[in-house]
């Protein structure tokens, strides 16, 4: 009990500070995860309530085969969209940020408001924007196309390459938060390492590839994992451009998600698949900081 007391004595103020934070945690994220978890268990209603069902795991079972396997389709999909989306928004990123690191600093600074602004434009936006691009009768792409002398496209309408067009509309937009962070963590390098590279006879590719590249280690896990989180997730984009879905070549674990939880009410195939993301997500991750992790201190 006197140990209690001095840790409240010397620790109470420090608690009472984030216990808002806390709270407001516990209440709207960590007890919802708790509740569609036990809801993943069982056959759950609005009106009747939860009741457990038998076997305990018939829901996950369902989401995998119900609809003659669309899910299956739609963890697919969602794997293809994240592989290149992500790859794409890493290399841009870095290769930009790198073009911008020796401009001035009142350039560099603008560069990097210019590159982020569509990191404050809403996804529903930029989604509607590709949309009228990729339209198959005024858009923009069938307009240079035509152009050119070929003939138009069904981008978001031909189920072989509609998912194509998604992913081609996000690895074309300019991956914001990438620029801004690499640019930061390159300004961060000592300059001495540099210096000592150039005197060695380094050139401009050799210093970038054994110096900066390793050194922002870091800034490129944290980037490839929420980045990735983006990418399982996404939902807006695929609403917004191709709302029918084009049959399921089209299909993500959301949206999928999206369709059991709130258009056929079947809430616990919903959670069910809620977390067969949740352990994809997860087990990506700690993959991606075995690979990514560094303890480079400069």
């Amino acid at each position: 009990m006197t140990g209690l007391r001095r840790f409240i004595r010397r620790h109470g103020w420090s608690y009472a500070f984030i216990l808002p934070s806390l709270l407001t945690f516990t209440v709207f994220v960590l007890a919802p995860v708790v509740w569609a978890l036990v809801i993943s268990f069982q056959e759950y209603s609005l009106v009747r309530g939860g009741r457990w069902m038998t076997p305990f795991y018939k829901n996950y079972l369902t989401a995998f085969t119900q609809f003659g396997g669309v899910f299956v389709s739609a963890i697919r999909n969602t794997l293809i969209y994240t592989v290149f989306t992500v790859t794409s928004n890493i290399l841009v990123g870095l290769v930009l940020a790198s073009l911008i690191q020796p401009l001035s600093h009142r350039l560099r600074t603008f560069f990097r408001a210019a590159y982020y602004l569509p990191a404050v434009t809403s996804a529903l936006i930029i989604g509607l924007t590709w949309a009228y691009i990729f339209n198959a009768q005024w858009g923009f792409a069938n307009y240079v196309l035509r152009w050119v002398g070929l003939p138009p496209v069904r981008w978001l309408s031909d189920p072989d390459i509609a998912l194509g067009s998604v992913t081609l509309s996000a690895v074309l937009t300019v991956p914001a938060t990438a620029v801004v962070l690499f640019s930061a963590a390159m300004g961060s390098i000592p300059r001495e390492y540099y210096e000592a590279a150039e005197l060695d006879g380094a050139g401009p590719i050799q210093r970038w590839w054994h110096i900066t590249v390793p050194l922002i280690k870091s800034t490129t896990l944290y980037l490839v994992v929420i980045y990735t989180i983006a990418s399982f997730e996404v939902f807006e984009r695929i609403y917004v451009m191709v709302p029918s879905g084009v049959g399921n070549s089209t299909q993500t674990i959301v949206t999928q998600i999206y369709n059991n939880g709130f258009k056929d009410l079947n809430f616990g195939v919903a959670s069910a698949q809620a977390f067969v993301l949740f352990v994809m997500i997860a087990a990506v991750a700690v993959v991606q900081f075995r690979l990514l992790r560094s303890d480079v201190e400069y």
